[in-house]
């Protein structure tokens, strides 16, 4: 019989897996007639949700993380995606919470059910790959394999604590409740918990210690009679904004326009053009091409692009030189410019970096490095521009 350790050891080399082959789908968790699904977007998670306590504990990681925040969507919400995600993008966007605080409440989310899904030896687990179509998702809110690998290892060392004080037959989600008269003020203050409205999980975090530690405390009291522990349904989920239907979505048959940027590509090749939309337009960004460099700078100056790929060897003109040129231009002097090349070598590489390109790939543009590169620059510069404006909240650890 395998260990929680192990298990969760074999589902993150699964996570590992998908990472690398940056998947989007569903990776479908049972365990012990429990469900839950990891939301995947392009190997990255995005959020997991579960058939038992979703909303409890999607309030819980709320009140940890975001406790100024109501948690109340800004516009339609999708049926194609976890809502909870959706409402943490919108609030991402409207600068109402910082990126570290949506992604911690992701991890928290995360990491409850891990913990009660990998408690059970019957855990297996089935991947669902699904196209990522949705323009309204990105890669800077979500976690990353690294960042969730430590978030599964914190699970499996709960899950070791759990099992060493012999609650392998209870679970964090059981709600205690008083059967008899207890002071609010007695042991230690969990005594004001004791009334059916906390589970576990939030009696630790009400209380600043680990899970095991609650629990523990309160053994001698369920022992006596005088607590008993008890599941509870879940919790009412919040009234949500559905997606208002196509035809008030779009007009004249046209698909609204993301806001996530803009990028650019300067090849004579239709063909890299068309590769490069196929990539990029379903994470959210907008792409514009102009074959001739020397006619299509205008366009540029106008459109001011967040991002340039441009080809090394053209008809008119050499990559370099208009390499060269932008980054003399202020408009475009930060502007990431990453150039295309059938010769991928250390020559044109040194040479690319003399004029001051950002990074250089190889064509034909494969999806991975083109994602790569959306990462490196756009999506972590966003991330850095939240940063830089979220209100100043001290995150607590997961260790509660």
């Amino acid at each position: 019989m395998t260990t929680p350790t192990e298990r969760l050891e074999t589902l993150s080399k699964e996570l590992d897996s998908i990472s690398k082959k940056m998947t989007s789908g569903e990776l479908i968790l049972n365990s012990h007639a429990k469900e839950a699904k990891l939301h995947i977007f392009y190997g990255r998670l995005l959020y997991s949700t579960a058939d038992f306590q979703r909303v409890w504990r999607w309030q819980r990681a709320l009140e940890q993380y975001c406790p100024n925040w109501g948690g109340k969507p800004l516009a339609p919400l999708s049926p194609n995606q976890p809502w909870e995600y959706q409402l943490l993008y919108q609030a991402v966007s409207k600068k109402q919470i910082g990126i570290t605080q949506a992604k911690a409440v992701i991890g928290r989310v995360a990491y409850e059910i891990l913990f009660c899904l990998s408690r059970y030896p019957d855990l297996s687990y089935k991947l669902q790959p699904k196209e990522a179509s949705r323009s309204d998702l990105s890669l800077g809110l979500s976690l990353s394999y690294r960042e969730l690998e430590p978030i599964a290892g914190k699970a499996a060392k709960l899950l070791s604590q759990w099992q060493a004080a012999g609650f392998d037959n209870l679970s964090p989600t059981l709600v205690p409740v008083s059967t008899k008269p207890i002071s609010p003020d007695s042991y230690s203050g969990i005594g004001q918990y004791l009334n059916g409205e906390y589970d576990l999980w939030d009696l630790a975090l009400n209380l600043q210690k680990s899970v095991v530690a609650v629990t523990k405390g309160l053994m001698p009291l369920i022992s006596r009679g005088a607590v008993r522990l008890k599941t509870m349904p879940d919790l009412e989920a919040p009234a949500l904004q559905q997606a208002a239907p196509a035809k008030q979505q779009s007009e004249a048959g046209q698909t609204p326009k993301s806001d996530r940027g803009l990028i650019a590509c300067i090849d004579d090749s239709p063909v890299v053009a068309q590769t490069l939309r196929k990539i990029v337009e379903p994470v959210g960004y907008r792409l514009i091409h102009t074959a001739d460099p020397v006619k299509g700078l205008a366009r540029l100056a106008q459109d001011k692009p967040d991002l340039i790929f441009l080809d090394v060897e053209m008809p008119n003109a050499s990559g370099y030189t208009v390499c060269q040129f932008l980054r003399k231009a202020p408009a475009f002097k930060k502007t990431p410019v990453i150039m295309l090349t059938s010769r991928d070598n250390l020559v044109d590489r040194s040479r690319a970096k003399l004029v001051g390109a950002s990074d250089f790939i190889g064509k034909p543009p494969e999806d991975q490095q083109v994602l790569q590169i959306i990462v490196k620059y756009l999506d972590a510069a966003k991330k850095k521009s939240f940063n830089s404006q979220r209100r100043q909240t001290k995150v607590p650890s997961l260790a509660s």
